[in-house]
């Protein structure tokens, strides 16, 4: 919501700046259960972590139904990171209901304990749906590389 830097502003009485530092890096899960770990938040059996999953993956959802309408179609949805790669509930709770848009998650696939790169998604799905480990570490070694070759 665009006014809510106005609304901080207002009823907290904080400047621009402790807005934006709220805004990046107090809100979304750990505004919602004290804490910005999925796990934490999966542990807990309470309203309040249910409310912050079911945000989250609400949010996931609408980005990508709205990508969909606006681009026509969608060639792949990937999960990537640490929630993306090792959170099973969260890749199939975020594409609930996006079945008739040819995305789907195979539930078997999805909950397999596996590694590496592969599909969640049925086999001959419309949308694959995959799970690419990053490799944050090694990108910024090959960019480096690139950039001030030895």
């Amino acid at each position: 919501d665009p006014a809510l830097a106005g609304y901080l502003a207002r009823t907290a009485g904080l400047d621009a700046e402790q807005v934006e530092h709220a805004l990046s890096h107090r809100s979304g899960l750990l505004a919602l259960t004290g804490s910005n770990d999925m796990r934490q938040a999966r542990a807990r059996d309470d309203d309040e972590a249910r409310l912050a999953l079911a945000v989250y993956t609400r949010r996931i959802r609408k980005y990508v139904g709205a990508s969909y309408a606006l681009l026509g179609r969608v060639d792949a949805i990937v999960f990537t990171g640490g929630v993306g790669e090792h959170d099973a509930a969260t890749r199939a709770e975020s594409l609930a209901g996006l079945e008739r848009l040819g995305i789907a998650v195979d539930a078997a696939l999805n909950e397999a304990d596996a590694t590496g790169e592969r599909a969640v998604s049925p086999p001959g799905a419309e949308v694959p749906v995959l799970v690419v480990p990053t490799d944050e570490e090694g990108e910024i070694a090959r960019q480096t590389l690139e950039r001030c070759p030895a």
